[in-house]
């Protein structure tokens, strides 16, 4: 009988696949008080935004769609990470922050998680 990973079906194998990419990801980043690290979690539902001091272990902003200013919005879940994107940016550079580090959370660059970067982005903050 061999031993190993168990075989995982559906959405079961979808997050796993995330949880590895997440590891093999944070494995090469991590972030500084010069150029923190920008944490995208997403749902199905929300989508957050931390930016974090790895090194005091320190959040330094953040924004979610379950903040006041974005909840009940109007538009997709597209045009939501867009607002919270700008926000994180905003707060961030409020905070003194610069530059940072994005962390995508093993998901892909695509959909929500590209327009959250590219608002933030446009918002003044580098990656």
């Amino acid at each position: 009988m061999a031993y190993g990973q168990k075989i995982l079906k559906g959405d079961a194998y979808k997050r796993a696949a995330i949880k590895r990419r997440h590891i093999r990801i944070r494995k090469r980043i991590a972030g500084t008080a010069e150029r923190p690290r920008l944490v995208v979690t997403r749902s199905n539902r929300h989508i957050v935004a931390q930016v974090i001091d790895d090194l005091k272990g320190h959040t330094l902003a953040s924004a979610s769609t379950l903040d006041t200013s974005i909840r009940g919005g109007e538009g997709d879940k597209s045009a939501q990470a867009k607002q919270v994107g700008a926000l994180v940016a905003e707060r961030a550079k409020a905070a003194g922050v610069e530059a940072v580090v994005f962390d995508r959370g093993g998901n892909q660059y695509a959909g929500r998680i590209a327009a959250l970067a590219d608002a933030a982005r446009e918002a003044g903050l580098r990656f």
